[in-house]
């Protein structure tokens, strides 16, 4: 499962691991916008992603972390909102793991500056998805993109070599690519 945290919308995404395959099975968001007091979009918000996981009953989660922004109130909202997701995770034993926006970007698209549309459409074409099947809010494409990210890493053996991009990837192994 993975989440991008928000105080007015929260991404999530859930994939389906079987063996080097992931399928998408949900993406959505939680909206709370309606909701004015942020103490109480706080206990919505572990409210719903405690029904998430009861739902769908993930093995892991996986967090897209705050980026260091300008304003610092936004930071602390958001690492509120992110510590409250954490929570639920935790009262329900589900292991979590922390991506920075930059690392989620790279994974999905080679591109760690990468805009939302670009990830967005870099999720469509792996998860084969139509324009139908697109959120309205990349909140959910971007959780979706956490939770992706997670995948790859787990399916990374450990002590391969680290490559500082896609490009440097394909140039160094030209001759395992087909």
């Amino acid at each position: 499962m993975g989440i991008d945290p928000g105080t007015n919308v929260m991404g999530y995404g859930i994939i389906k691991c079987i063996g080097q395959k992931a399928e998408m099975v949900a993406m959505g968001v939680i909206d709370m916008r309606k909701e004015s007091d942020p103490y109480l979009r706080l206990g919505h918000i572990h409210q719903r992603v405690t029904g998430i996981i009861d739902e769908y009953l993930p093995d892991e989660i996986a967090i897209e972390a705050p980026f260091f922004g300008k304003n610092v109130q936004s930071m602390l909202k958001l690492g509120r909102a992110q510590g409250v997701a954490i929570a639920a995770a935790i009262q329900h034993s589900v292991p979590v793991h922390e991506y920075a926006p930059m690392k989620i970007k790279m994974a999905i698209t080679g591109i760690g500056t990468a805009s939302k549309d670009q990830v967005a459409g870099m999720l469509q074409r792996i998860f084969k998805l139509r324009n139908d099947d697109m959120p309205k809010f990349m909140d959910a494409t971007d959780a979706l993109g956490a939770a992706y990210c997670h995948f790859i890493q787990l399916s990374t053996p450990i002590g391969r070599k680290k490559y500082s991009s896609w490009k440097d990837f394909a140039l160094k192994n030209k001759s395992r690519i087909k």
